[in-house]
């Protein structure tokens, strides 16, 4: 409702989007309460009001929590310079106070891997039964959060990878096994962390009937058609995009509760070749670091 000069009503009136500035948020307005100062304003008693001007200052609303959907997000380390570096920037109301109990190296997995792996978590809801796919380094960390939850964990890793196999056992998977094989009983939810689209209809048909998958990837290679038998049942497929502020104020806060403990293997930045080489092939358990500082 605008206000357009004394002696005129509000006139509703279709305006656009209001873009935040620095350090600003945009509110979904859910109640303004009407103020004396409001009335002073449209009738003139107050002097040199903007003009035309949306009134009200009393506002109740809520922070959008689609943040992570932005359309226009600019990415750290893929639009904008990011931290194999010496030195960067970064927006600091998107910056994270990060737990003291941690080092350096041990907490830097918990920033994507952890992060992105909790808000997959978050999407199983109470499932109790929860099978990971692919093992490295954001299943490595959820896992033990899920164990922490007194949740099941069945671990699927690429086939013949026995030494992964045992990495997931050891931090408290019940049962971990190749990907192509069928657990021993049906998982209430799953999380596919490996960006292979094939996985998709093989983790539902894991999945109990009221069941959710969750695509963890930024990235997954074209998943195959299948029956539709598979989502029947109200099975639930979807995906994960990113993270939002909270959940990285929310998962900083649990980390060191559960506690996490992130396996890692260091490399210096000139090695940052070498570290992707081995992540390309699988070669790692846990996470890859870079050692700058």
């Amino acid at each position: 409702m605008v206000f357009t000069g004394v002696g005129s009503p509000l006139r509703e009136t279709e305006l656009p989007e209001p873009e935040p500035g620095t350090g600003q948020v945009r509110l979904n307005v859910e109640a303004c309460a009407v103020c004396r100062t409001d009335l002073h304003i449209v009738d003139g008693e107050l002097p040199d009001p903007k003009l035309p001007l949306v009134v009200g200052h009393q506002i109740v609303g809520w922070v959008s929590g689609w943040e992570n959907l932005c359309d226009r997000a600019r990415f750290t380390g893929y639009q904008v310079d990011g931290g194999f570096a010496e030195e960067t920037v970064a927006d600091e109301r998107y910056c994270l106070r990060l737990p003291e109990s941690y080092s350096d190296l041990e907490v830097a997995p918990l920033l994507c891997a952890g992060l992105i792996g909790y808000r997959s978590l978050k999407m199983t809801g109470d499932a109790e039964r929860l099978g990971l796919y692919g093992f490295g380094a954001s299943a490595h960390i959820i896992v033990q959060v899920a164990r922490w939850q007194a949740r099941r964990v069945f671990a699927f890793t690429r086939a013949g990878d026995k030494a992964g196999q045992q990495f997931a056992l050891s931090l408290g998977a019940e049962w971990a096994g190749s990907s192509t094989e069928s657990p021993p009983e049906e998982l209430d939810a799953a999380i596919i962390f490996a960006p292979v689209g094939e996985l998709v209809p093989v983790a539902l048909a894991a999945v109990a009937k009221g069941g959710v998958v969750v695509c963890a990837g930024i990235h997954m290679s074209e998943i195959p058609s299948f029956s539709y038998d598979l989502l029947w049942g109200e099975r639930v497929l979807r995906s994960v995009a990113n993270l939002t502020r909270q959940d990285g104020e929310e998962f900083m806060e649990l980390a060191p509760r559960v506690p996490v403990r992130t396996r890692i293997r260091e490399f210096r930045l000139e090695a940052a070749n070498e570290a992707l080489q081995h992540l390309r092939a699988g070669e790692l358990n846990g996470a890859a670091v870079l050692r700058i500082g």
